[in-house]
């Protein structure tokens, strides 16, 4: 008869304990899970694929296996098209499964309100230890006094342009009211050289140009109230008017087919001269300084500047980007989903990877930005810096918002405060 070694016959014991009370051998088959004391807790984190290569390359490598190391979680990371979110996350609640955690924009939480877990706990926790949010990430992310998910970081906006092209044509400044943005933009379009922004159904760079714009003119969607729609306006069809003058004199009227990546692309091949959007142009052509040169052969990001939005006869606006984590309601690993948050949120971690975006996002509360803003090159990126600057200012002076559940009012400063776009105001 073979020897049984006491080792082997504890774990024999084990498995028939486990059986014994899940209703035998043939009941664990079925299921087709191992034993409990053979598992191990999995969170799956779905997210955007960053317009920074960099942080998901951080996020995939370093992060997820310190995370197993520090918290026993097996991270499984998935990023997608900023895109396809909405679509893979309402298809999620819809089927009860998929992401523990996801990371969405803007407003879209709101959307999913009734179908999140509750994080206050969480929310609350990391805030008191950091010194609370931006009034904008807060608001993004509750309803009511109940958080439906954590505020991440928050993306700013300027535009990006080329400063030699645009002193080509007797400019050495870049253009601050919409006049003079069109008279630039018309001798730049007769060079070969239009501005491309574009006007498609995309999450980020579309309306981030495009409110800006309607805000500008005096124009909103709705009434302080959050729902009385008031998009049909004087100053609307003002806006609009000007806007079909300025798209057809001024810009690559092929972007009404881009997405978020496509003026990345033009601009990067000098097919376009200007173009509002994050710091990833500016950020990848300096990582590439003998990819990406100019027509006389120097380092394009040299070249690159940045402006705000031009004003306009309602003001001067941009529109931030504050993205949230959530945690799904379906999950059956809500505890380790928080866990994993608290952790990721820390600072030694979180400062890993906001280095890691260059200047692209800047923090979503007042204390998450003094540690990592001192590591050596990052504080000395100049337009990147300026565009986190820019987010800082318009998380700051976006904080004067109305929100109602699901309805977000998009009012301009003379209608007793701001959306919660309106954030640039002088």
């Amino acid at each position: 008869m073979a020897r049984i070694a006491r080792r082997r016959l504890l774990k024999l014991s084990a498995s028939g304990a486990v059986a014994a009370q899940t209703g035998g051998l043939a009941a664990i088959l079925a299921s087709g899970r191992a034993p409990a004391f053979a598992q191990e807790t999995t969170v799956h984190w779905l997210r955007w694929a960053d317009f920074v290569p960099a942080s998901d390359v951080l996020l995939k490598g370093p992060i997820t296996q310190e995370c197993k190391k520090a918290t026993g979680i097996n991270l499984k990371l998935e990023t997608v098209n900023a895109n396809d979110l909405q679509a893979r996350i309402t298809a999620a609640i819809q089927s009860g499964t998929g992401a523990d955690r996801r990371g969405d924009a803007r407003l879209r939480p709101q959307l999913y309100a009734d179908s999140l877990a509750d994080s206050s706990d969480v929310a609350e926790e990391i805030g008191k230890d950091q010194g609370g949010y931006y009034d904008i990430c807060r608001q993004v992310a509750t309803v009511g006094n109940k958080w439906i998910g954590v505020p991440w970081t928050v993306g700013g906006g300027l535009i990006a342009y080329r400063k030699s092209w645009l002193e080509e044509v007797g400019h050495s400044t870049f253009p601050e009211t919409w006049d003079a943005f069109r008279d630039v933009g018309k001798k730049l379009k007769a060079k070969g050289r239009p501005i491309g922004q574009t006007a498609g159904h995309t999450f980020g760079d579309a309306p981030g140009w495009w409110y800006s714009y309607l805000w500008s003119w005096g124009g909103k969607e709705v009434e302080t109230d959050g729902k009385t729609v008031v998009l049909n306006s004087k100053e609307t069809v003002e806006s609009i008017k000007f806007a079909v003058a300025l798209w057809k004199e001024t810009m690559d009227e092929g972007g009404l087919a881009w997405d978020d990546t496509n003026n990345n692309r033009a601009f990067l091949s000098q097919t376009i001269s200007a173009t509002n959007n994050g710091a990833s142009i500016y950020i990848e052509a300096k990582k590439k300084p003998d990819t990406y040169l100019t027509e006389k052969g120097t380092p394009m990001w040299q070249d690159i500047r940045h402006a705000r939005i031009p004003k306009g006869p309602g003001g001067q606006f941009n529109l931030p980007s504050p993205f949230t984590d959530m945690v799904m309601g379906y999950s059956k690993n809500q505890k380790a989903a928080k866990d994993f948050l608290r952790w990721a949120h820390s600072k030694p971690i979180y400062d890993q990877w906001f280095v890691s975006q260059q200047g692209f996002t800047t923090g979503a509360g007042v204390g998450r930005r003094s540690g990592a803003e001192a590591v050596q090159g990052l504080a000395g990126v100049r337009p990147a810096g300026g565009l986190r600057r820019a987010a800082r200012s318009q998380v700051r002076r976006g904080d004067q918002q109305v929100h109602h559940r699901r309805h977000v009012r998009q009012g301009d400063p003379g209608h007793g405060g701001r959306g919660i776009g309106q954030a640039c105001t002088r």
